[in-house]
């Protein structure tokens, strides 16, 4: 992030905003979807996040942590989506279903499919550290820089969340290996 670019829009220079805002916007509203599964949802939290850096921007202390900054911003609007979204949604239980065995040439959708499904049953703070971790490439001290948690908490998240995701998977498989041991 050019430093120059973080300074002026610190002074209120709109135009210098935009333009971190167009470095910066997208990958934000990516990592927002993949932490709340929910492109509505992660589109109100990215520009919570956005709205929140223009409004806090001139009290960052660091110029060069632009990004860091804004990325804790955004975890931050995510879990507050996700608490809005948790208290206002029904009690829905997921239900098992009985499907079709893949054929061989979709078992990698399948697979896509059945992780899929294993992730949003994550809590919002297993994705989050996932999501940073995995996708952003961000490391364990870096994570928890900006989840503002210790790094043992994310170290933590990211190793149950992971377990979980293998368990499930691995459940989905002996389902499937039942249901064709039947057909």
């Amino acid at each position: 992030m050019e430093r120059v670019l973080v300074e002026r829009a610190m002074r209120g220079d709109e135009a210098a905003f935009d333009a971190l805002v167009d470095r910066v916007g997208d990958q934000l509203h990516s990592v927002a979807r993949r932490i709340l599964r929910d492109p509505y949802l992660a589109e109100d939290a990215t520009q919570r996040a956005l709205l929140d850096a223009w409004q806090s921007l001139p009290r960052l202390r660091d110029p060069d942590r632009f990004e860091a900054w804004a990325y804790r911003l955004l975890v931050n609007a995510c879990h507050a989506e996700a608490r809005r979204e948790r208290r206002h949604r029904g009690n829905l239980r997921l239900l098992t279903s009985d499907e079709p065995a893949v054929p061989d040439a979709a078992a990698r959708i399948a697979t896509q499919h059945q992780l899929d499904r294993a992730f949003r049953r994550l809590g919002v703070e297993h994705r989050t550290v996932v999501v940073l971790v995995h996708y952003v490439g961000r490391s364990a001290a870096e994570a928890a820089e900006v989840m503002g948690t210790p790094v043992g908490t994310v170290r933590s998240r990211l190793h149950y969340a992971l377990k979980y995701l293998r368990e499930a998977l691995e459940a989905d498989a002996r389902i499937e290996r039942r249901s064709e041991g039947t057909a």
